[in-house]
């Protein structure tokens, strides 16, 4: 059996820094960890990639043949044409290349619409499961986020919405705290309580607004699934928490 993490997220969210801390921190320990790149419009990289889809399509490629733009041609790569169609073949010759005790990490773009409602993602984790794969979805959200109570309502929307949409065990991670100043104040959108931010929520917005909060909040409540686990990749601590959490997710290494 193996496993695997698929590293998704809003544009800027920090998973391409995520992967290459998790890399670094895994090599230190002297554990094997593979890290693939899912997005086509990825230039650079401090860790090595052991699985490319810019060596199957390459988004200035399709923006340049199609004349599309970033976003239209990153949601024809992923989601249209190129890697549903040749998902089965593509994607089956890169895993077998790797043992099946391996432990990939799937760096995806940021574009919301790849896994709010798009089926490509679904499909990839179906294809994932049928090749006997343990998979969990890593969802990263910048800290600026909890800076602003609709700001965070709006972030927690979208981590429901991938959580919903992939049916993965889910970890959902608050990104670069090393930046918060104080750690107090963001207590309280690490694990939200729903009465808190509907007070905030119905103080920041006008009084028209009051029924759509109160359902907001409410189906937060009711799934009872987001909350974010604080990540200082500056601690080593930190990276090796939200690994744990991971690992007890897709059930790695309880053999």
């Amino acid at each position: 059996m193996g496993f695997a993490q698929l590293v998704i997220g809003p544009a800027g969210s920090g998973k391409s820094t995520y992967c290459s801390s998790l890399y670094r921190h895994c090599k230190t320990l002297g554990r094997s960890i593979h890290i693939g790149n899912l997005d086509p419009a990825a230039e650079n990289f401090d860790y090595p990639i052991t699985m490319d889809i810019r060596e199957l399509i390459s988004l200035d490629d399709v923006m340049e043949e199609l004349g599309l733009g970033p976003n239209g041609g990153l949601i024809y790569c992923m989601a249209m044409e190129h890697l549903e169609e040749n998902l089965d073949d593509w994607l089956t010759e890169e895993l077998d290349n790797y043992l099946d005790d391996d432990y990939l990490v799937f760096d995806f773009p940021g574009q919301i619409e790849l896994f709010s409602h798009v089926p490509m993602l679904r499909n990839f984790v179906e294809h994932l499961k049928r090749k006997n794969y343990n998979v969990c979805g890593v969802y990263l959200l910048d800290c600026q986020f909890i800076t602003d109570v609709t700001k965070s309502v709006n972030g927690c929307m979208a981590s429901l919405s991938a959580t919903i949409q992939l049916e993965l065990p889910h970890v959902n991670i608050l990104s670069k705290m090393d930046l918060v100043t104080n750690k107090r104040d963001s207590e309280n959108y690490l694990d939200p309580e729903p009465q808190l931010v509907l007070s905030e929520l119905n103080q920041r917005m006008t009084p028209r607004f009051k029924k759509l909060n109160k359902s907001l909040i409410k189906l937060v409540d009711e799934y009872s699934m987001v909350s974010f686990i604080p990540l200082n990749l500056r601690k080593e601590s930190s990276i090796q928490h939200v690994l744990a959490q991971t690992d007890n997710g897709i059930q790695y290494g309880e053999d």
